[in-house]
Order: C-alpha cells, then structure tokens, then sequence
C-alpha cells in the first residue's frame, strides 16, 4: 500500500482592536487578499480560515467584496471557516458569560457572512487551561487547534501527534488537534523542496496520519521581508504547485473534515500552555532572557532529550510581571460585572442576536451596546508582551480602555440613573490581599493604592471614555541583553538593512534607530500619579529623568493609611503617612498627609498636601509630588503642554526648555483661554522650569485639557516616558507617557508645617 498523509493548514487573519487603518489597510494588501487570490488559483488546496471580529468588522465596512470571494470559496467546499472569541480574547482570562457570548457572536457573523456553521474554534494565542473544555462544548465547539508545546509537557513524541486527542471537563469532550513547530517555521520560511521532502518523509502505509499547522495570516506578507518572498518571489505560488503535484501521497484536508471522518488517537489532559515563545516571554525578564538562549544552545548540541523537559512561564504570570495589564485585566473584571448585573437576566440567548444597519454592529438595544463594548475591551492584544509589541502599544491600550469606559458608563446610567452621583468603596481591586481605594462619579473614576505610596494608578475621564494616566513603566525585559550584548559588539543592524530572510523568533538584532542599547532606563516603582518624593539636594533633572537619583524618603512605594468622608455630594479621601527622611547624615520622622476633594458632576480634584515635621531638629527638603500623563500622540502634532509667561507668581524662568518651545499665536493665545502671552511644549519635551504656577497638557485630537495649578510657585521638571520594546521589524523606542515633577524648597521648624495645593482640573478643548 502506497504511503500518504494528510496537511491540514488553519490561518489566522487578527488586528486588534484600536488599531490604526492604514495596518489593516497595509495587511490586507500584501497579506490577506493574496492569499485569497492564490487559493482562487489554486482550487485543489483546502484548508481553513479564521478571520477575527476586528478584522471582520474592517472588511465588511472597506472591502466587502473580499468577504464574498471568501463565501466562495466555502461554497465550493475549499474553505472551512473556524469561529472563535469576536474580539480574540484570552479566553482563560475573561469570566464564562462573556466566553459564551463572544463566541455566539462570531458564529452568527460566520454564518451570516459565509453561510456556513462553524466547529472549530481558533484560540487566541494558543492559551490553554483544562477548564476551558467545558464552556467550549457548551458553545457548540467541536475541535481548536493549540501547540505541539501543550503536548510535550504530558510527555507525547512528536510521532504521536499526526491526528487529534480528545479531552474533557466534566463530562464536556472536546477535539484537540497539535500545530507543529516545526511546520511552523518551516512555512514560509524553508524551501518548498524541504517542506514537501519533510511531509513526505512522515507518510506511512495507514494513510490516515495528519500534520497540522496552524499559524498567523499576517507571516503570509506583512511580517518583514515576507511580502517579497511569499507574492513577489512566489513561495506561496511554488509551495501550492507543489501540494497539487504530489497530491496522489499528500491531500489537503481542513481539519473539521479530517475530525469528522477519522477516529480519534485517543484520551488526553493537557496542562496550561501557550505557544513556545509565549511560554519564553510569561516569565520574569531575568530568567525569559536566559531560557531562550539555553535553548538555543541545547539545540546546537543536538540534545533534544534535555530540551523536551524545559518548559517557560503560565500566560496569567503576564499580570504580575506587569501591573498596568493587571490594572487592566481588573478593570475588565469589574466592568464586566456591572454589565451583567445591569442587564439582570434580560438579555436574549447570543445566538440571537440581529445585526443593525450599522455595518459591522451588532446590537439588541441598549444593553447588548454595553455587552460590544465590555468584549471589544477584552481583546487580547494589550493583555500580554512578546515579539509583537502587546502591551507597549499605546493606541492599543487606549482602545481597550475607550471600550471598557464606554461599557461602564452605559452599566452606570443603569444602575444610578441620571443626574449626579458618586460613591466610594474600599476593595481588594487588583486581587494582591491588600485594599485599593475606588472613587467613581457620573464624572470620572479615581483608583488609589494605599499600599503604594497612597498614589493614584488610575484616573478615568469619563466624557471622554479615557484614562488619563494609562503610562508604561520602564523595566528591564530579557530581550534587552541581546540588544546590551549586540550593541557591546558592534553587531546591531539598522531595521531596513538588507539581509537574509529570518523568522521573526531567529532574526538578528535590529533597531528602528541607533544608539537605542545606550538609553536603556528602568524606574523602580510604578509610574502612577500622585508619587511623594524628597530628593537628593544634588539631584539634577537629568539623574531623576533616569531614574538614577538619591531619594531621601521611604514614601514613593510605602503604605499609606487611608480614610474617606462622605456629605452633600462631595468626598474627601485623607491618605497618611508617618514615615521618614534622610536630612543631613541624619534620619528624622516625617508626616504627609494628601486629602483629595471629588465632587459629584465634575471632573477634577484638588488635592492639598501637608507635610509635618514630628523631629526635634529643623528639616531643609526638596519635596515634590510626581505624576505621570498617559496622553496619546503626546510625541504627535496637536499635543503639548501650555504654559502661561506671566502670572501672579511673576516672570517663569525657563531652564533648559528643550526642543519645540514656540511662542502661541494670537488665535492660540486666545484659544489658551487666558490673557497673556503663552508658551507651547511638545509633549514629549525634556525641560525644567521655576516659579511654575499652572500648567495646561492639551491634546487637540482627543479635545482635552488638563489643567494643573499650584498654591506656591513650583520648580517644574518634565520629560517622556519611553520604554524600549521589541517588534517584528526591530527594537523601537515608544512614547509611553510624560512626567512632570513640581517640587519646592522647604525648610520646617520642629513642630511645624507646610501646605501646598495642587488642583487639576478637566476641560474640554475646541
């Protein structure tokens, strides 16, 4: 009996939601209609598709015709159509209501689109946990596709994953199939020579062995250098001739077909898992850095029996390596719960659903508007890091959080009515055993953390559906090493550099643009707002910049005590600390205390800080509260802090301004909303001021101002956040945030003490 084998291909087409529309432009150029047009060639080759509710949503909005040309396809029976979360959610991540219902709704667009009913679910970054069997059955799944990883760390060879296993959780089966690595990167990356010699060394005389790989749309033309080899060169072309010519041993088979029509290999439990590099990147950066490069070096010595037993990190450790997606993460959490306690059980099954005749919206009336917008809040994208950018992708987080706002406020004007409201309530909101302080109003959400220096993580402006302080914090990740070692050697590539084609998991280190290696900064504590610190006389603008600094005080990430008073729509929320500051050779006690006032109907605090010194000796401090702004585009045109150049403080002293200091015009002079001439920062500007009495951050874009004033005459520091991350076409420097610093020079008597107010407050620009 002549031998022969199954290739059973899933793509997976995503962009997340936010993101920009020039990159779903870009990809369904090179990358998605490509591949349509040479499966349209080629009418023997079946595989399956799966194409996100983001991306879903852009075509049937851009290119409808495309979703057509896909119908097709199915119709001729060529292409299976795989389901999933609509908006490509962590599924492990989000509670089992919301699992449900985004699956149903990606079901029905499949259906309504392609006239077909989808089995198989694409799982999001391939994260597996053993529960998700059950809800999966539940949801009509009948087989998902994960990683030959999830199989290893059981103890299967590679030899005993040409088909599917079956797993369960009580009682619910599901149909598993394993993606091979090593199809993985072999597509498109090897010869097609190589690729077909590899299937058919595998054949056998059963004739019924499958291999599987499942893998991302976008290596097909969008990843680097891509485009080129795969359409221009014609790999693609070449690697689909060649599965037509060797059909008589080699078929190609979607696989909900090959589910349906062969038996199958037997019962399996597979652990928590995600892909292998997804594995590398969950862990802490010190050990992501050294896994990698332990593997590289096992693989080199040819010692697969030791490499089988190394496994990385748990997808969830992403919420622990990185507070912002936890902060994140939680809201999610919370917001999900508000939704679903507003619908209170009125809401239809998922499968139900009509679409209006707003394309690409799906809605039952106000409160499945609330249930799109908490599930557009749960795309995976922001929730993680790796090669591809996750969570240091600022446009990313921000859609996140413009959706989620948008879900709560729809739950809130539910649940509270109209009119004015505000509450506040103490709870263990990011899950870490120690209460954070939430101040919610029809105006604006307010999270404190006591436990971190009483400072404030999350400032939430509801009119614009936006968080005003969604910043990144600098840290180390492992892949800074490579860049530290390569840049040590002279061995950096500039991104754009010819070179050979490499997948993006071996490529060579290349940078968007040089020196990058050299302005590697990493902060020790979280970049909130609202952080107390006491510096160093000799700390220069420059040394704090880099987080290289003497802090005298033990208040930046120390507890806080906390209390909140309640009356006549109005709360007060009191966060103190007896703590301590190093003055001279000497340490001696120190109290602050920061009451913040939030009123119902407005937007904005005004936050007044007491400091008191409880030693028997005088104290000469330099004292200054941080806060970090979250504004996106602040390294954009439209996006700049305002400064007054005369106000009851007297002429501003300008210290090293930095770049884009420009003179208002006479329009925007008078658009300042203030009568005297006016000073224009980029966003992103590194500079020190003095004798600071307000400031203004503007975002023309976004139509907001913030608008910052101090009691006293401030010394003013300001410079961006920018953290150095990883991609697929290099490492890059991103805009995260900007910091400012007021600070001021006390001196106080034993006994004595010193107030500052400091009031922001929130306007619209335009």
């Amino acid at each position: 009996m002549p031998k022969h084998i199954y290739l059973a291909l899933a793509i997976h087409n995503h962009q997340p939601v936010g993101n920009f529309p020039w990159v779903f432009k870009e990809a369904y150029r090179v990358a998605y209609e490509p591949m349509i047009a040479c499966l349209e060639r080629h009418p023997k080759i079946r595989l399956a598709l799966h194409y996100s509710g983001p991306l879903r949503d852009w075509l049937l909005e851009s290119r409808p015709e495309f979703l057509q040309r896909v119908r097709t396809l199915v119709e001729r029976g060529q292409v299976e159509i795989m389901t999933g979360g609509y908006y490509e959610p962590i599924l492990p991540s989000i509670p089992d209501a919301d699992k449900l219902g985004q699956i149903a709704k990606l079901t029905r667009a499949v259906r309504d689109d392609f006239g077909c009913q989808p089995t198989g679910l694409w799982l999001a970054e391939r994260v597996w946990e053993p529960h998700l069997a059950k809800p999966l059955a539940e949801a009509g799944v009948e087989y998902i596709i994960v990683d030959d990883t999830h199989f290893k760390y059981v103890g299967l060879d590679e030899e005993e994953l040409f088909g599917y296993y079956v797993t369960e959780e009580q009682g619910h089966t599901l149909k598993v199939f394993a993606t091979s690595k090593w199809l993985r990167y072999a597509i498109p990356w090897r010869p097609v020579g190589e690729v077909i010699a590899w299937l058919r060394s595998q054949a056998d005389e059963g004739g019924h062995k499958v291999a599987v790989m499942g893998d991302d749309g976008e290596k097909f033309g969008l990843w680097p250098g891509t485009y080129e080899h795969c359409w221009k060169r014609g790999w693609m072309e070449e690697f689909f001739c060649a599965l037509e010519e060797n059909a008589n041993w080699l078929t190609t088979i979607p696989p909900g077909e090959y589910a349906r029509r062969f038996p199958a290999l037997g019962r399996i439990y597979l652990p928590t898992a995600s892909y292998d590099e997804m594995t590398e990147w969950a862990l802490p950066a010190k050990y992501a850095g050294q896994i990698v490069h332990l593997k590289h070096s096992l693989q080199e010595e040819g010692r697969e029996d030791v490499l089988r037993f190394i496994r990385g990190g748990f997808w969830r450790y992403f919420l622990v390596k990185y507070p912002e997606i936890n902060t994140m993460h939680k809201k999610m959490l919370r917001v999900s719960e508000k939704v679903h306690r507003m619908t209170n059980d009125q809401i239809p099954n998922p499968n139900e659903l009509h679409r209006s005749s707003d394309v690409g919206h799906w809605s039952l009336g106000y409160a499945h508007s609330a249930l799109d917008h908490l599930w557009a809040g749960q795309c995976n994208c922001p929730y993680w890091h790796g090669v591809f950018g996750g969570v240091y992708l600022f446009h990313i987080r921000a859609a996140n959080f413009r959706h989620l706002l948008e879900a709560e406020i729809l739950a809130d004007e539910r649940l509270h009515g109209a009119g004015e409201w505000i509450e506040w309530r103490a709870l263990d909101f990011d899950c870490d055993g120690a209460p954070e302080l939430l101040v919610e109003s029809d105006a604006q959400n307010l999270y404190f953390d006591p436990a971190e220096g009483g400072s404030l993580f999350e400032w939430d402006w509801r009119a614009k559906r936006y968080n005003l302080l969604n910043t990144m914090t600098r840290r180390p990740e492992g892949y800074h090493q490579d860049l530290l070692e390569a840049g040590r050697k002279g061995e950096i590539l500039v991104a754009g550099e010819e070179g050979e084609l490499e997948t993006i998991h071996t490529a060579r280190v290349r940078v968007k643009e040089p020196g990058l290696h050299e302005r590697l900064y990493y902060d020790w504590y979280r970049r909130s707002s609202l952080l107390d610190h006491f510096l160093h006389p000799a700390t220069t603008l420059e040394d704090f910049y880099r987080c290289q600094y003497g802090e005298q005080g033990d208040f930046v990430n120390q507890p806080y005590d906390y209390e909140a008073e309640e009356s006549d729509g109005e709360i007060v929320v009191k966060l103190t600390r007896d703590g301590h500051v190093w003055c001279g050779e000497r340490l001696a006690p120190l109290r602050i205390e920061k009451r913040v006032n939030v009123r119902a109907g407005e937007a904005g605090i005004a936050v007044v800080y007491t400091l008191t010194n409880f030693g028997p000796k005088a104290l000469e401090l330099r004292f200054g509260p941080e806060t970090n702004w979250g504004i996106i585009g602040g390294d954009g045109p439209g996006v700049y802090y305002l400064l007054p150049s005369g106000d009851r403080f007297g002429k501003i002293k300008l210290r090293g301004a930095g770049r884009s200091l420009t003179p208002l015009s006479a329009q925007e002079s008078a658009d300042s909303s203030a009568n005297y001439d006016a000073l224009k920062f980029a966003l992103n500007s590194k500079g020190e001021l003095g004798g600071v009495g307000e400031i203004e951050l503007v975002s023309e874009p976004l139509g907001m101002r913030i608008r910052m004033r101090f009691s006293r005459p401030a010394n003013l520091w300001r410079f961006p956040v920018e953290t150095i991350s990883n991609s697929e076409a290099g490492f890059e420097r991103s805009y995260q945030g900007s910091c400012l610093l007021p600070w001021w020079e006390i001196a106080l008597a034993p006994g004595a003490s010193w107030e500052v107010e400091l009031d922001f407050i929130l306007r619209s620009h335009g």
